[in-house]
């Protein structure tokens, strides 16, 4: 069987000391498989995105990374300073989710291609200037010789993206990190933004690990998805598994809150409520306030995330199984 390229283990991410810590990812395990793109998938707040920068070890001050990240047999969390800035943006890559905030708006894009390159390869200026260029017309920028000196504000929402794509790549990563790269884009320039990162994937051989809360995304680029709640992974599993049955109460609330074609006129499926905060997570499986399946065991007892291939964290997940999902119905009904 082939290796994981990644793999996750219990890991955690903490903010605070003692009794005032707050625990943002909870005993978080998954494995990214070469060439495989795994969504991260729920509401705001669930923490895929503290999941994601854990990973890297990228969470502000005070923020506290735990468990293990394995990359080649060594763990991230684990190293030193200099072998981290090797593997982070060098082997493994992240385009952040807001690429205004994220790009320095008083540097040429250029420089800030360039910078990356710096730190990760052994070209000389002149060569570093030919590889942002070449980096510009990988990601579809046209005129990228001019536009190279640039500005960030003189580049439009989905090109700015391609910019932090193209910054991403400039160490011909193994493993890219997508935190929510189309955010606030409208669905063309989001569309071309998702095949550009598949066309990359396959091109380079790359894996990636693409944080979303749309489900149309997942549907589109996904191989596998875990579904996150309240800092842990609730279910995952290949996407059409899941999409066509899913295990998890909370998983089937998603995919019944989202309209599908040949479903007019028909009710929508909801989740009442909004997620617990960190200082209010609930006993027992942190979903029971909000889930129709919730029994006694599931106010007691935190489910363990259990299954072979297609995983869940849930008491009552023949329930879920038998209510059939929404997407399957939706089809049905088409």
């Amino acid at each position: 069987m082939t290796e994981p390229i990644l793999s996750v283990r219990d890991l955690t991410a903490t903010f605070g000391q003692g009794a005032s810590a707050l625990r943002a990812v909870n005993e978080v395990s998954f494995d990214v498989m070469p060439g495989e793109v795994l969504g991260l998938v729920g509401e705001s707040g669930s923490g895929k995105s503290v999941t994601l920068r854990s990973l890297l070890r990228l969470l502000p001050a005070g923020g506290q990374v735990g468990g293990q990240v394995l990359w080649h047999g060594k763990d991230i969390t684990k190293m030193n300073d200099t072998d981290l800035r090797a593997v982070r943006g060098g082997q493994i890559s992240m385009i952040f989710q807001e690429p205004m905030t994220a790009l320095n708006p008083v540097l040429p894009v250029r420089v800030q291609i360039e910078e990356n390159l710096r730190a990760h390869t052994q070209l000389d200026r002149k060569g570093r200037h030919a590889r942002a260029k070449e980096l510009m017309d990988l990601v579809g920028i046209p005129d990228a010789a001019r536009r190279l000196d640039e500005f960030p504000h003189q580049f439009s929402g989905g090109m700015r993206q391609r910019v932090m794509i193209a910054i991403a790549l400039a160490s011909d990563p193994k493993l890219l990190l997508a935190d929510e790269p189309t955010t606030a884009l409208d669905v063309t320039i989001q569309d071309q933004i998702l095949n550009l990162i598949l066309d990359l994937r396959d091109e380079l051989s790359m894996s990636v690990v693409l944080v979303t809360h749309d489900l149309g995304v997942v549907a589109a680029t996904c191989d596998r998805m875990a579904v996150m709640y309240a800092g842990r992974i609730v279910e995952e599993g290949d996407v059409t598994d899941v999409f066509a049955q899913p295990h998890h109460a909370y998983t089937r609330g998603l995919l019944g809150s989202v309209p599908q074609a040949g479903t007019e006129r028909s009710m929508l499926l909801s989740i009442d409520g909004t997620p617990p905060g960190l200082m209010a997570i609930p006993e027992g499986c942190a979903f029971n306030p909000r889930c129709d399946f919730a029994t006694f065991i599931c106010r007691q007892f935190r489910p363990d995330l259990s299954g072979n291939g297609h995983r869940a964290a849930c008491h009552n997940a023949d329930a879920v199984v038998a209510a059939g999902s929404p997407v399957k119905k939706a089809v049905a009904h088409d």
